[in-house]
């Protein structure tokens, strides 16, 4: 169970479970992109409208850890940032490793996203030697055969997956071997990886299935 947290306008974060976790990751992504366009202020409504969830359980997830906004007036997108990332303990630069970079590691790497929110792509890695020394993004490309010593030696907590589904099983080891305790796995690979190791996958198929399922139904 999470510990509660000391700043201000965050309590009771022992009550963060899973689903609230994902619902404020939700709502993060939009007030994020929201700051992109200009606004200052969003209304719960407009949070709704583009994650799909209740506003009356958008506002009843954000009442739980303090007062945030104000009722016609809506929240301050800066202040809610700020707190949304206390909440979600994502303050600060959290460094990761890429293994591939095929076409799916080079939009991983291309993409202004994780900069957003504090993720910093540390180490790039891949097994073809044309590839090797080569800059993707603000990251050179890194002989796989390195991972180990470079993740101890550049504090990597992360390993994003972006390799063919018959070599993840292979990276998945390695990153373990590692150390690398968070795993978010793009193959189509089911990862066999001991139980305080988290893997997160991500198969844009299922998920569009999913929603499908439910807008149709």
């Amino acid at each position: 169970m999470l510990q509660s947290l000391s700043t201000d306008g965050v309590e009771g974060a022992e009550r963060l479970n899973v689903g609230v976790a994902a619902r404020l990751s939700r709502y993060l992504q939009v007030l994020t992109q929201a700051r992109k366009m200009g606004k200052d202020r969003i209304s719960s409504q407009e949070i709704a409208d583009y994650t799909n969830i209740n506003a009356t359980q958008i506002r009843r997830d954000l009442s739980a850890f303090g007062k945030f906004g104000k009722r016609g007036v809506g929240y301050n997108i800066d202040s809610l940032l700020s707190e949304i990332r206390k909440i979600l303990r994502t303050q600060g630069q959290h460094n990761i490793a890429l293994i591939g970079a095929g076409r799916l590691g080079q939009a991983i790497a291309s993409s202004p996203i994780f900069a957003e929110h504090g993720i910093h792509i540390a180490a790039i890695f891949d097994k073809d030697p044309d590839k090797i020394g080569r800059r993707l993004g603000s990251a050179e490309i890194i002989e796989d055969g390195r991972l180990r010593d470079i993740i101890a030696e550049r504090n990597i907590v992360v390993g994003v997956i972006a390799v063919p589904a018959q070599s993840a099983q292979q990276v998945a080891g390695d990153l373990v071997g590692a150390g690398v305790k968070i795993i978010f796995n793009y193959s189509e690979a089911l990862l066999d990886v001991p139980a305080d190791v988290a893997v997160h996958t991500s198969n844009p198929a299922v998920e569009l299935l999913y929603a499908l399922y439910f807008h149709l139904t």
